[in-house]
């Protein structure tokens, strides 16, 4: 472990670092990696953004789920891993987070500047007229409507959906924007098959242009969504770091791949560079 945060810190050290985060670094937080070793198997297939505006029944199941699992993130707190890359950030050595997580927590743990890509679980808009609400106000109308309404939850995953049997799902109430009176309400994340809005995606790019180091942490990069921004540091020459709990599918373009929790090594890592931090820090960074 010594020589790997070594040969991290020796890359990190310079400052102007991008971080690229995924589902793997909130693990140790209690929410599972899709695809990580903490992941549960989901058995059945994520809601996508033409079903969950088409089908009601489909809308309500999505609720039903999303109730139960919203719980679950709610309660999250930031791990050593999200505290470790905002001290970083702090000393001036990461100028940027881009996020694929929905849980806010690099927020919670102090961070500015994150942009969070695929937008956040505790926000709610409507699709009818705009308007946004607290995740926290339509959790406190929803449990008005289902004052009954306590399913167990089999499995909870990173977007805060979770395994729930039919029969709980029959008996469960949606709420509508109660602003416009009627309006579809959706958790502000970016549901599969819907896009990432392109000033966010160009935000990414431009943070990425900019960096003289990108490191992922706890991706798999599995989707193309996160990836591009790793395809696109390797054009620019930018080294590319990836710290994961097994392979991923950025690996043949990372000048450096470690496997180690990240709960462990990023707060040796933030601890060992708190040198160079305060050095940079010093010099107008």
């Amino acid at each position: 472990m010594t020589e790997t945060i070594d040969a991290l810190a020796g890359l990190v050290a310079g400052g102007g670092v991008v971080v690229l985060s995924g589902a793997g670094l909130s693990t140790e937080s209690g929410i599972p990696d899709y695809r990580g070793p903490s992941g549960a198997a989901r058995r059945h297939t994520p809601m996508t953004y033409q079903v969950f505006t088409r089908d009601a029944q489909a809308r309500r199941r999505y609720w039903a789920r999303s109730h139960l699992g919203w719980r679950v993130i709610a309660r999250a707190a930031p791990n050593e891993g999200h505290r470790a890359v905002a001290r970083l950030q702090a000393g001036g050595l990461v100028e940027g987070i881009i996020t694929q997580n929905v849980d806010g927590l690099h927020t919670a743990a102090g961070s500015p500047r994150v942009v969070e890509l695929h937008g956040r679980l505790d926000e709610v808009v409507c699709l009818g007229c705009g308007n946004r609400t607290s995740r926290e106000e339509l959790d406190r109308r929803l449990r008005e409507v289902n004052p009954g309404f306590d399913a167990r939850a089999a499995a909870v995953n990173p977007d805060g959906d979770v395994d729930l049997a039919d029969d709980e799902v029959a008996r469960f109430r949606t709420v509508d924007c109660t602003f416009c009176r009627g309006g579809m309400l959706k958790p502000d994340v970016v549901f599969f098959g819907e896009t990432v809005p392109a000033a966010r995606v160009s935000r990414c790019f431009e943070l990425v242009a900019r960096a003289r180091l990108l490191l992922v942490l706890g991706s798999s990069l599995t989707v193309m969504s996160g990836r591009r921004f790793v395809v696109r540091a390797a054009k620019l020459g930018i080294p590319v770091v990836i710290v994961n709990q097994g392979p991923t599918r950025g690996d043949g373009y990372a000048v450096l791949t470690v496997d180690a929790p990240l709960g462990r090594l990023l707060p040796a890592l933030a601890d060992r560079t708190a040198g160079d931090a305060v050095g940079l820090a010093g010099v107008g960074r």
